[in-house]
Parts: C-alpha cells; sequence; structure tokens
C-alpha cells in the first residue's frame, strides 16, 4: 500500500499528501481485482468504498471517472458533445472533429499525455484517454483524425463495478472575458439541438459541422432537422439544401458509412419488427430488415463504417439502452429485447421515397426469404499434438489452423523433400519414421512400409483436430470446433398415431426458427410450434403437424439454397402416391 501511495503520487504530482491518503487510506479495505476493460484489455482494478478508484494497465496508473469526478482538475481536459459519449463507451476512440475548441484556446499537451474527456457545459469528465498529438499537431492537422486514444469511459464495464452513479454537474471555469463568451457561445450552440426551430441555413451547417461524430449515434438531429428546412422560405430552403450537401459531402466514407447504418438501423426496428419476432437472429435482423431498408444506389458494408464488426455496432446500441442482445447458442447471438419506447426510436423519421411501415410488414415474410443467403461454411483442420512433427518443418505448431488444400501442400513438399516418393511406382509413398508415428497405428507400424496418395492425405485429415468456419453476409468469420451439426430432420408420432415433423439446429446457419415456422405454416396451412431443444443449451426446435419434409427440402434446397450435405433427414420424405 506503500508503493502504490509513492506510484500515486509521482504519476499524479498535483494531488497533495492529504489527496492522495484520501485515495489510498490506510486503515480502509483496499480491495484489488482484475477484470477487462471495454477494449477487452487485462487491467488491475484497485477499489475504495466499493468504486474502483484507480486501474493499471502495462505497468501504467489511471485514474478512473469515479476519482476524477472528486479531483475534477488532476488532468487537462478536452470538451465533447453529449452524443459522442455513447460511441465512446461502446469502444470508440475520440476523433478530433468531436472536440469542441473553446474561444481561449484548448489545453497544451504533448503527444502521450493522460488526458480527461468532459461534456460541453459540464466540468465533471466522463471518458480518460491518452493524446495520440500535440495540440500544436491538432491545430496543424485542421482537427481532423484521431485526436485521444480512449482508455475508460463512464458506462463502460469498469464503470459498472462501482456503485454506477452519473457524473456530478460542476460548472465550467470562468475566469475571464473570453471563457464569458465562450459560455454564452456553449448556450447558442446548445440552442441548436432538435427541438430548436432556426431557419437559418448557416446554423444548421454549423452544428453538423462541429458534431460529424455525434450524427452517427443522434439519428433524431437528422430527423429533425428537415422539418425546419422545409418550412424555410424557398431562397432559405435552397441554401440549405446546397450546405447540407457540402456538409453531406464533408464527411469521410467511414462517417457515411456509419451514418447509413444508423438509418437502416432505426428504419428496420422502426418499421420492420414486432415483439413477436423476438428472439430474433441478429444475422436475420441485418441480412433480412436492414438490408431491406436501405436507401436505393446504397449499400451496407459493415467493414467500412467504424464498428468493423456488426456485434460491436450492436454492443454500442445495447449501451444506449435501444435493444439487448444475448447469445443464446454457442457463436450465435440474438436480440431478445427491444426498447420501442426509447427516444431515438420515436424521434427516427422515415425518409421520404421509402414504401410505409404498413407496405413494409405485408412484405416481410417475402423480404426474408428473399434476402435470405446460405452462410459459406469452410472445413478447417487444426494441428493435434500428435500431428507436430508432420507441421512442424513447414513453420506449423499445435493449434495452427489450415485448409484442406493447404494441408494438402504441406504433406506434398513434406514427401518430395524427403524423397520419399517410390522409384518404382509414384502412385506410393515410402513411410518414414515421423510418417509411421503420425499416421499408423500401433498395429500397423510393422506392416506398412508404403502408402497410396489418397490414402495418405486421408489419414492426415482425420488425425488433424476437425474445425470449420462460417461466414454469414455482412458479417466477420467465425471460427468452432468440430464439425458443424446438419440442420437435423426426424418424423415423431405423438397421441392418436399423428405425425409431426421435428426441425433442429435452424440457428447454426442463420435461419431463423420462429421465421421457418411461419413460412411452413403458411405453406402447408399447419401448426407449427417452438420450444426448447431437447439436449441443447438455450437453443429450440420447431415442430410442425404431419410429414412435411417434402416442403421443407424444398424451400431449404430452392429457396434458402443450402448445400444438402448440411441437411440431415430428408429421405424420411413420404413416398409419393401414397396417402400419409
Amino acid at each position: 500500500r506503500r508503493k502504490l501511495r509513492s506510484d500515486v503520487a509521482a504519476a499524479f504530482p498535483t494531488l497533495s499528501t492529504e489527496q492522495v491518503a484520501e485515495l489510498v487510506p490506510n486503515k480502509e479495505e483496499l480491495n484489488v481485482i482484475k477484470i477487462h476493460s471495454h477494449k477487452g484489455e487485462a487491467i488491475t482494478v484497485y477499489m475504495n468504498h466499493r468504486n474502483p478508484v484507480l486501474f493499471e494497465a502495462e505497468k501504467v496508473l489511471y485514474p478512473t471517472v469515479y476519482t476524477l469526478w472528486v479531483y475534477p482538475d488532476l488532468l487537462p481536459a478536452f470538451a465533447t458533445w453529449p452524443p459522442v459519449l455513447q460511441k465512446l463507451a461502446g469502444g470508440a476512440d475520440l476523433m478530433l472533429p468531436g472536440v469542441v475548441v473553446p474561444p481561449s484556446g484548448l489545453p497544451q499537451v504533448q503527444r502521450g499525455t493522460l488526458c480527461a474527456v468532459t461534456l460541453l457545459g459540464n466540468r465533471a469528465p466522463v471518458a480518460v484517454g491518452v493524446a495520440t498529438m500535440s495540440t500544436e499537431e491538432m491545430l496543424a492537422a485542421g482537427m481532423k483524425g484521431k485526436g485521444f486514444a480512449v482508455l475508460h469511459t463512464h458506462l463502460d464495464h469498469l464503470w459498472e463495478y462501482g456503485d454506477k452513479s452519473s457524473p456530478p454537474t460542476l460548472a465550467p471555469l470562468v475566469t475571464d472575458s473570453a471563457a464569458m463568451e465562450s459560455a454564452g457561445d456553449e448556450e447558442e450552440l446548445q440552442g441548436k439541438e432538435p427541438g430548436s426551430c432556426s431557419p437559418e441555413p448557416e446554423q444548421h451547417v454549423d452544428i453538423r459541422d462541429l458534431s460529424l461524430k455525434d450524427r452517427d449515434t443522434c439519428a433524431e438531429l437528422l430527423g429533425m432537422e428537415e422539418p425546419h428546412e422545409n418550412r424555410a422560405a424557398e431562397p432559405a430552403e435552397d441554401a440549405s439544401t446546397e450546405n447540407q450537401q457540402e456538409a453531406e459531402d464533408s464527411r469521410t466514407p467511414q462517417e457515411q458509412m456509419d451514418a447509413l447504418f444508423n438509418q437502416c438501423f432505426f428504419h428496420a426496428l422502426k418499421c420492420k419488427v414486432k415483439k413477436s419476432d423476438l428472439p430474433l437472429l441478429t444475422s436475420t435482423f441485418l441480412g433480412s430488415h436492414m438490408v431491406s431498408c436501405c436507401p436505393a444506389g446504397k449499400q451496407l458494408d459493415i467493414k467500412k463504417s467504424s464498428y468493423k464488426k456488426f456485434s460491436k455496432f450492436l454492443q454500442c446500441m445495447q449501451h444506449q439502452g435501444i435493444l439487448q442482445v444475448k447469445e443464446l447458442s454457442k457463436g450465435v447471438e440474438s436480440i431478445v429485447d427491444v426498447d420501442w419506447k426509447h427516444p431515438d426510436i420515436k424521434a427516427f423519421a422515415v425518409p421520404e421515397g421509402i414504401s410505409s411501415a404498413s407496405a413494409a410488414q405485408d412484405s416481410r415474410s417475402e423480404d426474408r426469404e428473399q434476402v435470405y443467403h446460405a452462410p459459406e461454411i469452410i472445413p478447417l483442420y487444426g494441428v493435434s499434438t500428435k500431428m507436430i512433427p508432420l507441421f512442424q518443418e513447414s513453420g506449423h505448431r499445435k493449434g495452427s489452423i489450415l485448409s484442406s488444400s493447404e494441408v494438402r501442400n504441406i504433406i506434398i513438399n513434406y514427401v518430395k523433400s524427403n524423397e520419399l516418393v517410390d522409384e518404382t511406382n509414384k502412385n506410393f509413398v515410402k513411410v518414414n519414421a515421423i510418417l509411421c508415428d503420425c499416421l499408423l497405428d500401433k498395429s500397423e507400424q510393422d506392416e506398412i512400409s508404403h502408402l497410396k496418395w489418397d490414402e495418405l492425405l486421408s489419414r492426415c485429415l482425420e488425425r488433424l483436430q476437425p474445425l470449420h468456419q462460417v461466414t454469414f453476409s455482412g458479417q466477420e468469420p467465425v471460427v468452432r470446433k468440430g464439425n458443424i451439426e446438419p440442420i437435423d430432420i426426424s418424423i415423431a408420432q405423438r397421441s392418436s398415431n399423428k405425425k409431426v415433423t421435428i426441425i433442429k439446429n435452424l440457428e447454426l446457419y442463420g435461419l431463423d426458427p420462429q421465421c421457418v415456422a411461419n413460412t411452413l405454416q403458411q405453406k402447408v396451412q399447419a401448426s407449427a410450434t417452438i420450444s426448447p431443444a431437447p439436449g441443447t443449451k438455450d437453443r429450440v426446435q420447431v415442430q410442425i403437424q404431419g410429414n412435411q419434409i417434402h416442403h421443407l427440402a424444398k424451400m431449404l434446397l430452392e429457396e434458402y439454397q443450402l448445400p444438402r450435405k448440411y441437411i440431415q433427414g430428408l429421405e424420411k420424405a413420404p413416398k409419393l402416391g401414397r396417402k400419409k
């Protein structure tokens, strides 16, 4: 504890001895825990009075927001707009277009300086980050690019370890006339929020330019500005349109993609998804609902956004309290709850030219079937302990992941480099000591001296660890252990000798079981239900009356374009011409 106090005093020289003693008390309980930050980094956290007060990453001490609320002037502070906090809490760094430059100027910092981030109008810090460039470099860059690598924020996982209190309201320091003007400017800028009605197009341009990053998280800002522009006089409307176009053009492609994802997200929740659709696979939500809300001539591409992964985008929305996402089965996430009363959903205005909500609801089932894309499934192989001697020559080690073609090339190169091809018959390979240990059973080691090429390769694949890679449309590839389970179709007999068709494992292929049940029910005019799948954790099965394998096969093979090898039980279809 004495060493910790000396480290704190060295890291934060502005703290007095009494303040250091308050932060790291002598007699009171001080707990030390290890957790992962919102960026996945392993950190050591020091807890005092049930709140995290300090955290240590890579042997460097940092204050938490709880500490900065007690000592708000501990670090140089940079202000940003309130909506930016939602982005920061989701794991984003602070970009310079989101930093508010007061008339008195920015604090003077060097690259690597630890800084606090505050919200406009409140001195209480909401984030801790490291400056990626000096103040001079920020201004020279025209306040563009990444300004701060954010380490911790209000609302993130570290904050949740405390009492989850909100930042106190601390008035900005007003020391001179320039600062007074700054406060006046801030009030004027805050008056330009959605809900104010100013006909001057220049004001709209100012707020857009100053908060390009914010617009990505505040869909209502866009939705509310259009009516003001439409109510303006014709000359003002023309000027506003031109200025709006300039603001659109000034955004980077990444910012434009972020805005497009936000628009399609809110549009889909407002017009496409019902409470009865939940739980809804995230892949179905993206591929069926959001894609159908995308304006003509534009295409959603998560890799071109700042999120890079759709799961991170949904995590950001979850931090805002809009929806809740859970992993109902291993590696497959679903939306389990949506807050349709959330202000962002209520404030969102559906863009003109896109069909109304009722028309979208009518075509929902058709959209789902048309938009679904079968996942790309690639069998992979992991190097097992027994096979290390055979693969280490090519630079691979235990756990290395390879495709079947890579395995084939490695084996061929190994055989050729060790001159193991039989001179008399090139269809055979001589078995040396390493091949013998890796590929032959003990009973075979004294009997087999040669193997055919195809047998050599098949034995090799059999002894590697089976893996598979699944890639859903618009998402990052996911590698899972073992072979993928096929969609399992079976026939069961219920009371009164009635038959039912049971379908399992639809979630593994990005299919929404509820959607499949609804579609089948409409096609065959029979009752369909969803129930928990026995022997599995958080996975469901579809049950429909009668032997419906013919209809199911047509839907899975022809409409959803799933390969036959991933469907098990099609042979149980009733024979044509016989009544079942």
